[in-house]
């Protein structure tokens, strides 16, 4: 696991109000020996030739500007090696021969597709859930995964599929915890699973919850005629525990 660090960057608007007067001098200088040399003037090559790399020299330090926008960090790497993480918004100048990552610290959602798996008692359904996750480690989620948005969506998928295979999708049978009648119980535990894969990736889950769940079409139809028929039968044994009732509370007030 790459642990993030801090990177020293320079202000960058005093970097550029340098560069740019070394370009000034440096041009003025070029200017000169040409000017020497067409007047016929002992040539100054030496000054032609040091006033030509010092300004090659210098343009290549305009790369080292670079500006870091709010909720936004950079990443810098110089020759293979991490360099440190610049985070603090603004315009800032650094070694021009480090490469830089920009990394978005934003929130992002990710609207999973509708997945077909089968629940805890084996029913096919669908199932699709929105997670909501944004980075906080920038060194783990650019050097110990390859791409870290694919990687939040590939796991985010099958902690779906698992969560699915983990609960019924309804509370027959006495089981407590049901994917349709315990929402803020499973949300809960899709997050907390979620969060345990892409904790490698330096991301950080903040929501995670379902938006789409029902049977699979090939046995919607035999499903809903079994919530029909369990629905009549505990209305009959409503009006049975009301009868009952009422005959109790009529023998007591004859007693």
């Amino acid at each position: 696991m790459t642990s993030e660090r801090s990177s020293t960057a320079s202000n960058g608007w005093g970097a550029l109000f340098l560069l740019l007067l070394l370009v000034i001098g440096e041009i003025a200088g070029l200017v000169y020996s040409i000017i020497q040399a067409a007047n016929g003037q002992a040539p100054h090559f030496t000054i032609f030739i040091g006033d030509a790399l010092l300004l090659i020299i210098t343009f290549i330090c305009f790369n080292g500007l670079f500006t870091i926008e709010p909720n936004e960090a950079v990443v810098l790497v110089l020759f293979g090696k991490y360099n440190g993480t610049s985070r603090e918004a603004g315009f800032w100048w650094v070694n021009p021969l480090n490469s830089k990552k920009k990394v978005s610290m934003r929130a992002r959602n990710f609207d999973g597709e509708r997945l077909k798996v089968n629940d805890k008692k084996g029913n096919p359904i669908e199932i699709s859930a929105v997670v909501v996750w944004r980075v906080k480690g920038t060194a783990q989620a650019v050097f110990d995964v390859d791409d870290y948005i694919e990687y939040v969506q590939v796991q985010s998928e099958s902690a779906i599929r698992h969560l699915a295979t983990s609960y019924p999708y309804d509370d027959t049978e006495g089981e407590p915890i049901s994917l349709r009648s315990s929402i803020d119980e499973v949300s809960e535990a899709l997050g907390q699973e979620i969060q345990n894969r892409v904790g490698a990736a330096g991301v950080e889950v903040e929501e995670a919850r379902i938006n789409h769940l029902a049977y699979a079409p090939e046995i919607a139809q035999a499903m809903l005629q079994r919530q029909q028929a369990e629905a009549v039968i505990a209305a009959r044994q409503k009006i049975v525990e009301g009868a009952v009732g009422m005959v109790e509370q009529a023998l007591e007030r004859l007693n």
